[in-house]
């Protein structure tokens, strides 16, 4: 049974694994897919890793481009934003996703374990992309680049693009959604705040990488 959404109601949210040419080599990305529900139009967004930071910064550009914020957002499991999967819908939410739902003041929805249809639209924006912009992609010279790049095409594609179930393009449909969007506020600070060690030599550790900081930080030998 095909979903209806109401304008601003929802958005999709999901992540693929792509490659592009970055800085004269061949790298493999985290593409961020967000798409707005009832009219379909959908942002892309390319990073290194699916971290919290760049989950984050993917949901500022897409309701910078969209508009506005749609009341709830709908995902699947992904470690990011569920730290454990009850029974039925429980879920216990990941602390930092959720203070960042509160701050945009979305209600986050989680597709049920192996219930991708419960995101299809998402889901078939992910398999579609491939075909309509990142097979064949030019060659970017960093990664803000290539984003730009991404943003300017999912424009163009919504223009171009039926919208298939209501009249015009999604586009179209579109500039009637954003005025049922809530209004954007600041982005939300997005940092990740851990302790860490600090050795005698005056370094940390942290994702596998060593850092100096201030000697007044480091512990007496």
């Amino acid at each position: 049974m095909p979903l209806h959404f109401d304008p601003g109601e929802a958005f999709q949210f999901d992540w693929s694994e792509d490659f592009a040419v970055v800085g004269g080599e061949r790298v493999k990305l985290q593409v961020a897919h967000i798409k707005l529900s009832h009219s379909r139009a959908f942002l892309l967004r390319a990073y290194p890793l699916q971290t919290h930071e760049m989950l984050f910064d993917a949901h500022w550009h897409a309701f910078r481009v969209f508009g506005g914020v749609p009341e709830r957002g709908i995902y699947d499991n992904m470690r990011t934003a569920v730290d454990l999967v009850g029974r039925g819908k429980a879920r216990q939410v990941n602390i930092r996703f959720l203070a960042m739902t509160n701050h945009y003041v979305f209600e986050p929805d989680f597709c049920n374990p192996a219930a991708g249809w419960e995101k299809g639209q998402v889901e078939k924006n992910v398999r579609d992309s491939r075909h309509q912009m990142l097979q064949g992609m030019p060659d970017f010279p960093d990664l803000a680049a290539l984003n730009v790049w991404l943003k300017q095409r999912c424009i163009a594609l919504w223009h171009e693009t039926a919208h298939g179930t209501l009249p015009g393009t999604i586009a179209d449909v579109w500039a009637e959604e954003r005025v049922a969007l809530m209004p954007l506020p600041v982005a939300f600070d997005g940092f990740i705040e851990l302790s860490k060690r600090v050795s005698p030599t005056c370094l940390i550790s942290f994702e596998r990488n060593r850092y100096s900081v201030p000697a007044s930080f480091a512990i007496p030998a």
